[in-house]
């Protein structure tokens, strides 16, 4: 096996009170892929900043080699003092990294460096980070939940870059698909300690099942112990006799033992404040548009959710997602087209930004709003401690101000208040922001199993899959199109096309004739960085326009397809029309980057 590039071993680390780290360990050799996971405040982040020297512990051994290059991805990154991103990014790179692959990652997370970094939105400034660690290709990487605020397309382009890269891999994440792609080895932080698998997160979640079911099991058997050992001090005759000092000693170690043990965390318990059931029909939308100046977010958009419905709206940062969402539940007044609302509704909305919190407000004043020590859940009044505690606060914690909280007990406390409300209709933007894996799993239950109806904004592909009834995505240019189930089987409707590739399709026609039309700037001697990038990705963005061709193809080809949908057989002969248009178009573009290519290197 190879020598560790990083070591941390019997690491302890405490505030006061119960220690945040007591002996944990984590290694990195070159090239592994390790996931680091655990519940929210399990001191996973600190872990990740001692190993990047930005924390020292109490006690334990920390070893780097010497030679080894590490970057870490915090979670807010600080580019205070910087005049631009390019700037920000290249300075991360050292006097032998090359600068070309700082530019290479800012153009594919949509970044062009002369933005200001205060103007920055929380998703650029995560792509600007990712490009300022990523860009020196170092020996370790440390990413602090890389995938927060950004969109699908470049979540599925991260796990592709990191499963190329060379550098060994630390992440903490909450996005399960994202850590089963990247990861090869896991490492639990569980109540201080850490427990390591040689496999990659996909088999986490059965290992860490049978490591707690054994823990409760030995528990038992010790608890059973001292009682048989009690009984024999009280009525055994050996014990009448005289005192056995050794098996005293034991008795009053396995209790120690026995009181010493910090069972696992508890689980959350959800569930929604339940209203009244809502009419039939919840919301209706026919042909509503739109826009912002020039640019066009929604165009000719129709749909119809009825209770019990649960909708997911997925797509780019910046395609119209909570525009569309707002219009839908009556925040925003369409340009064009109506929108009608059902009767009877009740809506809890959790935002994107999580509302305003007072930093200085306690945990019960944010839930009871100020109004006592109570709360009404489901018609039965509760004291503000016993609902905390659903959520996995300790009753101590009830006078404690959130700006103590870390980020995902922030979120499990917005969480918590909203789902006070009496609601049959939730609207959720961005909920799985933050939340540890267990909280996770509980929100999955609570939204696939609500008596109500569901919408909901998320870049969580396994979130989506296991609870919503169908996907809303953009096909460009405004449009909007409903596909039936999970984000799976929305790619599978689009013939394994991805967002961004049906982006990429449609802008490809008019990128071509602005090449086409653009004037000679002198005699080139190589290709331009953009032109090298087109020339090496439109054969992958043609063959999945291709793909997409032979599923419309084979869509057309069904003799009953017409007699049963009509409208629906034009709408598919349109597509079908265009996605030719569009295969054609990207040819012809790179034939003529091919030939120039051929020409400069001839």
């Amino acid at each position: 096996m190879a020598p560790p590039l990083l070591n941390l071993d019997g690491v302890r680390l405490t505030f006061g009170g119960t220690p945040l780290l007591d002996g944990a360990s984590l290694s990195a050799s070159a090239g592994e892929r390790i996931a680091l996971v655990g519940r929210n405040g399990s001191g996973k982040s600190t872990l990740l900043k001692i190993a990047a020297g930005m924390v020292e512990p109490q006690d334990g051994e920390v070893f780097r080699q010497p030679s080894a290059t590490i970057r870490y991805l915090p979670q807010m990154p600080d580019m205070e003092g910087f005049a631009s991103v390019r700037a920000y990014v290249e300075a991360g790179l050292g006097p032998a990294d090359d600068p070309y692959r700082a530019t290479y990652l800012m153009e594919h997370l949509g970044l062009t460096g002369e933005e200001n970094p205060n103007d920055l939105s929380g998703g650029e400034a995560r792509r600007a980070a990712l490009a300022r660690v990523m860009a020196p290709e170092p020996d370790i990487l440390l990413l602090d939940e890389p995938t927060n605020h950004l969109d699908l397309q470049v979540i599925e382009w991260l796990e592709e870059e990191l499963v190329r890269s060379s550098s060994a891999l630390i992440v903490i994440s909450h996005d399960r698909r994202f850590l089963e792609r990247v990861s090869r080895t896991t490492v639990w932080l569980d109540r201080g300690q850490s427990r390591r698998l040689e496999k990659g997160f996909a088999h986490f979640e059965e290992w860490r099942d049978t490591i707690l079911e054994e823990e409760e099991r030995e528990q038992h058997k010790l608890g059973r112990q001292i009682v048989r050992e009690e009984h024999w001090l009280r009525y055994g005759v050996t014990a009448r006799r005289k005192r056995n000092m050794r098996r005293l000693g034991e008795l009053q170690s396995m209790r120690q033992r026995f009181r010493g043990h910090r069972g696992a965390e508890g689980v959350a318990t959800m569930a929604a404040s339940d209203a009244a059931e809502s009419g039939k029909l919840v919301i209706e939308a026919k042909n509503i548009e739109k826009s912002f100046g020039d640019l066009t977010v929604v165009k000719g958009f129709s749909t119809r959710i009825q209770r019990g419905d649960r909708i997911g709206l997925v797509g780019p940062n910046g395609a119209g997602k909570t525009t569309l969402l707002k219009m839908l539940t009556g925040e925003l007044k369409p340009d064009a087209g109506t929108v009608r609302l059902g009767t009877n509704l009740e809506t809890a909305t959790l935002d994107q930004k999580r509302e305003a919190v007072d930093p200085q407000e306690t945990l019960a004043h944010f839930l009871t709003d100020g109004r006592g020590e109570t709360l009404v859940i489901n018609g039965e009044e509760r004291h503000v401690v016993s609902y905390m505690k659903d959520f996995l606060f300790k009753a101590e914690q009830a006078r404690t101000p959130v700006r103590e909280l870390s980020g995902g007990e922030r979120a499990r406390l917005i969480l918590a208040r909203v789902l006070a409300r009496p609601a049959n209709l939730l609207v959720l933007d961005e909920p799985t922001n933050d939340l540890d894996m267990e909280t996770l799993e509980l929100l999955q239950e609570l939204v696939a199993g609500f008596a109500g109806t569901v919408i909901l904004v998320s870049h969580d592909r396994d979130f989506l899959d296991r609870t919503v009834t169908s996907i809303i995505a953009p096909d460009g240019d405004g449009r909007w199109i409903e596909y039936a189930g999970g984000y799976s089987d929305m790619l599978a409707q689009r013939g394994g096309t991805k967002l961004d590739d049906r982006r990429a399709v449609a802008k490809a026609p008019a990128e071509a004739s602005r090449a086409n039309a653009a004037p000679a700037k002198g005699p080139a001697k190589k290709l331009s960085f953009k032109q090298k990038f087109a020339l090496e990705n439109l054969p992958k963005r043609m063959a999945a326009v291709s793909a997409s061709i032979s599923a419309l193809e084979n869509n057309i080809a069904d003799p009953a397809f017409y007699e049963r949908d009509s409208k629906g057989f034009q709408k598919t002969i349109a597509a079908l029309d265009k996605e030719r248009a569009t295969l054609a178009a990207m040819e012809e573009e790179w034939l003529e980057l091919e030939m120039l290519r051929e020409e400069l290197e001839g």
